[in-house]
């Protein structure tokens, strides 16, 4: 399998289980009476299990490497946690395909500002009016597949 291909694969199952954690996460925090708690076990979880795979892979001495890396960086954890808790508490009340509708609302605008100016170093692709127009269509999809 080619290399882009692993890499649309493995993007493919990650968004397919965005929506199956939210509900997922969202039913423990309902059923323990605290989304915080729920959100708490979910990065106790995670922790372990990326552990586990940075030990398996040996890669353990990157968290040396860590200590060097620019501290705003770090800041992706209160997102992750945000992300987590916000959906674990507005998914019961809201719907999970609602609460993911805006979730994906939200990506789409924050990756085309990423992209747009190659933020975080990411490679640079401005925002032109066909890029514009596609993120718009994308919206519209979205929008559209929550109504029926």
């Amino acid at each position: 399998m080619p290399v882009t291909t692993q890499y649309v694969t493995l993007m493919l199952l990650a968004g397919i289980g965005i929506p199956v954690l939210a509900a997922m996460n969202a039913a423990l925090g309902a059923r323990i009476n605290s989304p915080v708690a729920a959100g708490a076990i979910l990065f106790v979880v995670a922790f372990v299990t990326a552990l586990i795979v940075l030990i398996a892979i040996g890669q353990t001495s990157a968290i040396s490497q860590a200590v060097s890396a620019p501290k705003h960086l770090f800041l992706a954890g209160i997102l992750v946690a945000f992300y987590v808790l916000s959906i674990t508490f507005v998914a019961p009340h809201l719907g999970v395909g609602n609460a993911v509708f805006l979730v994906l609302l939200g990506q789409l605008i924050s990756a085309a500002v990423i992209d747009h100016f190659g933020m975080f170093g990411a490679q640079v692709s401005p925002l032109s009016l066909t890029r514009a127009a596609g993120f718009g269509l994308m919206a519209a999809g979205i929008f559209v597949a929550q109504l029926v």
